[in-house]
């Protein structure tokens, strides 16, 4: 299913508590962004059952992870308007697929700023801290 945002709000809080910021609203120049409703957001909804709420910076490590795990984030899918994964791209990634990476090691860093509070479900604040990509106040 494609899912497409032509304006959302984004009142949604990040795991610090305050607003939450853009993960990547153009993956590589694509035109596709990023989050379960490509809106460059980490944003949820009831219809996200897959919970995209941690904006990673992923490696290669993960993407080979993540494919051996079954969910092949490095192929293309412009069916579903995604555009497929290299290293250093930005994206929202499901919160227990993250943790199941922090768990084997293989986790990416994440942008704390700009994950949504409901990743907090799924991983310590703590723990999340120790990935994060951009130093916090």
């Amino acid at each position: 299913m494609l899912h497409i945002a032509v304006a959302r709000c984004h009142s949604g809080r990040n795991v610090l508590g305050t607003e939450l910021e853009t993960c990547d609203c153009d993956v590589r120049g694509t035109g596709v962004g990023t989050g379960f409703f490509r809106d460059g957001y980490c944003s949820t909804g009831s219809e996200d059952r897959g919970v995209h709420t941690i904006c990673a910076v992923v490696t290669k490590e993960f993407l080979n992870f993540s494919r051996q795990a079954g969910n092949d984030l490095i192929t293309p899918h412009p069916e579903y308007n995604f555009p497929g994964l290299k290293e250093g791209d930005k994206w929202c990634l499901c919160a227990s697929r993250w943790m199941e990476a922090y768990q084997r090691g293989k986790a990416p860093k994440v942008n704390l700023r700009a994950s949504h509070e409901k990743s907090l479900q799924f991983a310590d604040l703590d723990i999340l801290k120790l990935y994060s990509h951009t130093p916090i106040d």
